[in-house]
């Protein structure tokens, strides 16, 4: 019983998380995303978010914002979920309580996580970043200029490529997701350690210590994994005109013809935007992990 109660914590404090992340760094996600798979257009992040306000308004920085929700909110609940058993499998590995896992022992809990995210994140995300290009799309002519929404695109997909094509850089995905995730909870489990005060549990930690930790984790993540989320982002949208490469084409192809520079498009926004929306992710997560799990008589032991 504790761990069906264990699992529907874990699944609402994942969807609490990924809703939190999504409201706090949409809009520098969007000028990410564009940065990412049209860099020519823009002079800079700034120029990329000023004309994005101007030419589609307010909206068009949370274009997107559907497929984004779902895609954090499922990515996160199936995340959190798969990283409460992975800790179990790593715990029984070396013989240790899930929670007297250290700082890479549980990194290795998330990587291994991550491989059942990814399977979420894919078609979602490939989704979003369609909407969030969209209008880069079509003023390069690669789509037809018409009004089309998330379900729109998917269905667009699927009737031009199959029935897989929503899964159109999962390699890709999988390569940012699992060391990316090894180091994001490094990160946090590290900088939660860090923050504790001497005596205090790492799970007591107060509000803006647990932000640092969050954002400190999303920031080790986005530096480490950014060239290959640049090439997924490729692959994903200008797939959309017909463009069918895979990853290593696809990474020489730009180191080619823009230089190494242009693995790096969109950093800064993501840097920026990496302290509020991981750091929102992780407040929401463990207000949600403690105070749901005390509604349904989650052992404390757990939580």
């Amino acid at each position: 019983m504790n761990a069906a109660k264990e699992l529907i914590t874990n699944f609402v404090a994942g969807c609490a998380g990924g809703t939190a992340c999504v409201y706090c760094g949409q809009p520098l996600d969007t000028v990410k995303v564009k940065l990412q798979t049209f860099p020519s257009l823009y002079k800079s992040a700034f120029d990329c978010f000023r004309s994005t306000l101007k030419n589609e308004g307010i909206q068009g920085l949370y274009k997107g914002s559907v497929p984004a929700l779902l895609c954090n909110v499922s990515e996160n609940a199936v995340l959190f979920v798969a990283l409460g058993y992975m800790k179990n499998v790593v715990g029984a590995v070396v013989h240790k309580h899930p929670e007297q896992l250290s700082n890479l022992e549980n990194a290795s809990a998330g990587s291994l996580a991550s491989i059942f995210s990814a399977m979420v994140v894919c078609p979602t995300e490939l989704v979003k970043c369609r909407m969030q290009a969209m209008a880069e799309l079509q003023a390069t002519g690669k789509v037809e200029a018409q009004r089309i929404g998330p379900w729109g695109i998917l269905r667009s997909m699927i009737k031009t490529n199959g029935i897989l094509s929503p899964f159109q850089g999962l390699t890709s995905t999988w390569l940012r997701e699992m060391p990316g995730y090894f180091l994001f909870f490094y990160g946090y489990e590290f900088t939660r350690g860090a923050l504790a005060s001497k005596g205090q549990s790492k799970d007591d930690l107060e509000a803006w210590k647990t932000v640092i930790a969050g954002g400190t984790a999303g920031l080790l993540l986005w530096t480490a994994i950014f060239p290959i989320d640049v090439v997924k982002s490729r692959i994903q949208v200008l797939s959309a005109g017909g463009t069918q490469y895979g990853f290593t084409r696809t990474l020489r192809v730009i180191v080619r013809t823009e230089g190494v520079g242009a693995l790096y498009s969109g950093l800064f926004p993501t840097i920026v935007r990496t302290y509020p929306a991981n750091g929102a992710l992780f407040l929401a997560y463990e207000w949600a992990r403690k105070h749901f799990g005390n509604a349904i008589g989650l052992e404390s032991s757990t939580l």
